[in-house]
This record gives structure tokens, C-alpha cells and sequence, in this order.
């Protein structure tokens, strides 16, 4: 019975988020396919539609704001005391120790998390979901520079990169539309659905052509034991601190589920674009995003299963 669940499981969500995965890998791999404008599409375009029309149809309470921000902060401090803590027993390098922090808090939420969370839970799920990407695309942008190099981190980009993000402002709009009531005309409406229907495809196929980017080097050896430590936590430990965090915060039904799923997603694409700039260990991060990606088509159906 457990076994027919699980194969389901992959049937009904992991298929069809495959397909422009896979799409978008052969994309890559043998037509040279360029993410970077498409990804821009992505970031300024369908995005904040996505984000615009889940927040203004969103069911949320103040209670669901609160233990998702609490989550959040909660979440990635246990996360960073665990990663800072495996460092100096493996006595790594501060490289090493940047990346490991990064591999180990920051997930795959947006590109990969949103579409799965779509098909799994529906638009309630999604709902949910919108609320824990804003606060996470927060997070990135500030404590994700910081972690990335700390020499170089200022408070004020770290605010004006903030700004920078469209998303934040689609959800502050859908925010104020929605509290005040606001009618939006029906053919705007429709085009703001349109873009956001688009969203899930595009974010997707980029995912696959991103995987196939990854260099897959041959790590020092001296990376590997941080390279082993970041899989087990982003993989086990993370979603098991998940589960605990929530259960202490008294969260239950569906935003339980998504937000457990969400902080058990494979290693964010972004961290290696800050591990390249800040040299903090790329080689080790970009392979450590490559097999935790692997790894979730197997982790994430079972979390999956264990929420039934």
C-alpha cells in the first residue's frame, strides 16, 4: 500500500514537473539554450503576476504571517548554528565554511518549490507557499550576501537589493488590493492569470538547463567531507529541524505540509551565483545544488507520502 502511495506520488506530481525539466535540460545540452534572458522573464514579468494573483486570492490569516516569518528566522539560525558547528570539527576553511552555510539554508523555493507545491497541494497550497517565498526572498538577499562574505556584506545594498526584487512589490500591491478592497477590471485580471499560468513551464525548463550547467567537477579532497555534511543536512537534518520547529510553534494543516516541504527543497540555484562572486567555495557548491536536486526526486515523494 505504501509502495503504490509513493509510485503515485511521483506519477501524479514528480512526472509532470519532469517534463520541462528534462525539456529544458536537452535545451541545454544540445541546443546552447541561454537561461539568462529567459530567466530575467522569470524575475520581472511572470513572478510577480504569480505572486500578485496567489496573495490577492489568498485565504491568509495574521496567524499564518506570523508563524511563517517566525519559521523562517527560527529555521535558518538553527540551520546556520549547525552548519557553523560542522565546520569547526571538520576545522574547514572560511571557503568552505561560506559555502556549507550556504548549501545547508538556502532552498530551491521558488524555481522548483512553487510548481511542485501547485501540484501537490493546489491553489490553497500555493497560497501558502507565495507568503514563504516573499519572506524567503528577503532572507536571501540579506543574511545570503552576509553568509557569502561577510568582509563585503553592507546593510544598506543589502536593503536596496531588496527593493530591486519586483516580487515585493507585486505582493506589497496585492497586499493593498486586497485590504482595501480593491476591484481589479476582468481583462487585466486575465492577463496578470495569463503570466502566472506561465510560470511553473518556464521556471522548470530553466531548472533542467540550470542542472545540466553545473560543472561536475572532481571535488579536493578536502571539500568532500563539507560536500557530504551539506547533503545530509539539506536533505535530512533540514527537514527534521522542519518538522520539530513546527510542531513547537503549533502550526498544523496545509501551511504545516507546505512549509515542511518547502524547507526540505534541494540547495538553491542562487547560491553558487554568490559563491562565485564572493569565491566562497563554488566548485563545492554548484556540485552540492546538482546532487541535492538528484536526491529530492526521491526525498521530497516520500516527505510527500509521510504527509498523507
Amino acid at each position: 500500500m505504501l509502495l503504490q502511495t509513493f509510485l503515485s506520488t511521483i506519477y501524479h506530481v514528480f512526472l509532470p514537473i519532469s517534463l520541462p525539466v528534462i525539456g529544458g535540460a536537452l535545451l541545454r545540452r544540445f541546443r546552447g539554450m541561454d537561461t539568462k534572458p529567459i530567466s530575467m522573464l522569470a524575475l520581472y514579468v511572470l513572478s510577480p503576476a504569480l505572486i500578485f494573483v496567489a496573495l490577492f486570492n489568498a485565504q491568509i490569516s495574521w496567524d499564518d504571517i506570523t508563524n511563517t516569518i517566525l519559521f523562517s528566522i527560527i529555521n535558518i539560525l538553527m540551520l546556520w548554528a549547525i552548519a557553523l558547528l560542522i565546520s569547526k570539527m571538520f576545522a574547514l576553511p572560511a571557503a568552505e565554511r561560506a559555502g556549507l552555510t550556504m548549501v545547508s539554508t538556502f532552498t530551491n523555493s521558488v524555481n522548483y518549490g512553487l510548481p511542485l507545491v501547485l501540484l501537490a497541494f493546489g491553489q490553497a497550497g500555493l497560497d501558502k507557499a507565495s507568503l514563504y517565498v516573499i519572506v524567503q526572498m528577503i532572507i536571501v538577499n540579506t543574511l545570503g550576501v552576509y553568509f557569502a562574505a561577510r568582509s563585503q556584506f553592507s546593510v544598506k545594498n543589502a536593503v536596496l537589493s531588496i527593493f530591486k526584487m519586483p516580487s515585493i512589490y507585486a505582493a506589497v500591491l496585492a497586499t493593498l488590493a486586497k485590504t482595501l478592497e480593491l476591484q481589479i477590471p476582468d481583462a487585466l485580471y486575465k492577463g496578470f492569470t495569463l503570466m502566472a499560468d506561465s510560470y511553473s513551464p518556464v521556471v522548470l525548463a530553466i531548472l533542467g538547463a540550470q542542472m545540466v550547467s553545473v560543472k561536475s567537477t572532481v571535488l579536493p579532497i578536502s571539500y568532500k567531507k563539507a560536500f557530504w555534511a551539506g547533503i545530509l543536512l539539506r536533505l535530512l537534518a533540514a527537514p527534521v529541524l522542519a518538522y520539530i520547529t513546527l510542531s513547537c510553534l503549533g502550526v498544523e494543516g496545509i501551511l504545516f505540509s507546505v512549509i515542511l516541504v518547502l524547507a526540505s527543497m534541494p540547495a538553491a540555484v542562487n547560491a553558487v551565483l554568490l559563491a562565485e562572486q564572493f569565491n566562497a567555495a563554488p566548485q563545492f557548491v554548484s556540485k552540492s545544488i546538482l546532487w541535492t536536486t538528484l536526491a529530492s526526486f526521491l526525498v521530497l515523494p516520500t516527505i510527500l507520502l509521510l504527509l498523507q
